[in-house]
Formats: structure tokens, sequence, C-alpha cells
């Protein structure tokens, strides 16, 4: 017979895998979608229309405006509009990457593929399973990433190769330690005593926000990747 408090007990272990169950799905949805759409927009034809900067920025703005709305501003949303928004970005993202397809060989992408995936699940296993405290790392890994957009744009004029595989091997770093980081913030949240008894759209929008820093932390890992294993093209 189960007391009340292994109830007590057992609750937080329960939440934490409710919530990452949810987010892990969410994830995984949402990058059948971004490959769906860049399937869809590669066979279409209208990869072509991506030659064109102002579409281009005009995407690029959209999509900021969204991940802005769904970082700031989930908690006003309904459950439905957070999973249009989420959702509705990762087919744009999947619109912007379609041309990688055109750029790089089937062979780089799949090694890139594979080797996220690789670094992702581990460092999710150990963001979900360490003792070690990785908030003060979050803060590191956020500068650090800051630099690497400094200089990825100044490499846009320098159009530097070593400069170019330098910031891909730091990015890379930056994003496996990311994972990590998010996985063990979600889990600490999940743990968090103020949530057991939350609504269940209390949950879902975690689940979301927590997809959506998941989601971007591998497709940043695979970007990252595929400019080492692709530099040659």
């Amino acid at each position: 017979m189960t007391t009340k408090s292994e109830n007590l007990l057992t609750q937080p272990f329960v939440q934490t895998r409710s919530l990452m169950q949810n987010v892990y799905l969410y994830m995984l949805l949402a990058m059948t979608m971004t490959a769906g759409a860049s399937w869809f927009t590669l066979n279409s034809g209208l990869v072509r229309s991506l030659s064109s900067p102002l579409l281009l920025f005009g995407i690029f703005m959209v999509q900021l405006i969204l991940v802005g709305v769904l970082s700031f501003a989930l908690n006003k949303l309904s459950v439905p509009a957070a999973f249009a928004i989420f959702f509705g970005y990762a087919a744009l993202t999947g619109v912007t990457l379609s041309g990688i397809f055109l750029y790089y060989e089937v062979a780089d992408l799949t090694l890139a593929f594979v080797s996220a995936a690789a670094l992702f699940l581990t460092m999710t296993l150990v963001g979900m399973f360490t003792k070690a405290d990785l908030t003060k790392l979050g803060t590191y890994l956020f500068i650090g990433l800051i630099g690497v957009i400094i200089a990825l744009l100044i490499n846009i004029f320098l159009r530097s190769s070593v400069m170019d595989l330098i910031v891909s091997i730091i990015g890379v770093i930056i994003f496996t330690g990311l994972t990590a980081y998010d996985t063990q913030k979600l889990t600490r949240m999940a743990r968090d005593p103020r949530l057991q008894n939350s609504e269940g759209a209390v949950m879902t929008r975690l689940s979301i926000l927590g997809a959506l820093a998941l989601y971007l932390d591998f497709l940043n890992l695979f970007l990252f990747l595929l400019r080492i294993f692709g530099r040659n093209r």
C-alpha cells in the first residue's frame, strides 16, 4: 500500500518525466515541420525566391518576432496560439534552410545530423542527471554566443576560412554546453513545488518554451557542424 509520503517523494520525478516527454515530443514535431517545409520549398521551386535579400530579411525579422513573443509573452498567449507560433516559426526556419540542400553534399548533411544528434543526446542526459550546478556555465555560454554572433557578422566582410572554422568550432562547444544547461534548467523547473499544483496550461506553455530552447540548441549545433564538415564546398 502506497503511503502519502511516498506519493510526495515520487511526484517530482513523475512531474519531471511528464514535462520532458512533452518537451521532446514538441521538439520532434517542430523538427519534422522544419524538414517538411524545407522539402516543400526545395521541390516546389520556391527556393529560387530566397535569392532575394529583401525576402530573406523579411522572413528573418518575422522569425525574430515569433521567438520574442514566445520568450517574453508566452504567459499571455492561449495554448493554441503558443503552438501556432512555435510551429509557424519551425516552418519558416525550414523555408530559410532549404538552400543548404543545394549547397552541401548529402554525405555532409548526414554526418552533421548524426553528429549533432549524438552530441545532443549525450548532453541532455548530462543535463538531466548531473549533480553539478550549471547555472554559472549558462552565463559564460551566453556571453560566448554573443561573441560568436559578432564574429560571424565580421566574417561576412572578411571572408576568412580560418576564422569561419574557429567560430564554427566555438559554436559547437557553446551549443553543446547550452543543451546540458537548458536541460538541467527544465528539470529543475519541473521539480519546483509551485508547479506541482499548477494548471495543465502552465505546464504546456513551459513544455513549449523548453521545446523551443532545445530545438534551437539542436538546430544551431547541426548548422555549426555542417559548416565544419562542408567547409570545402
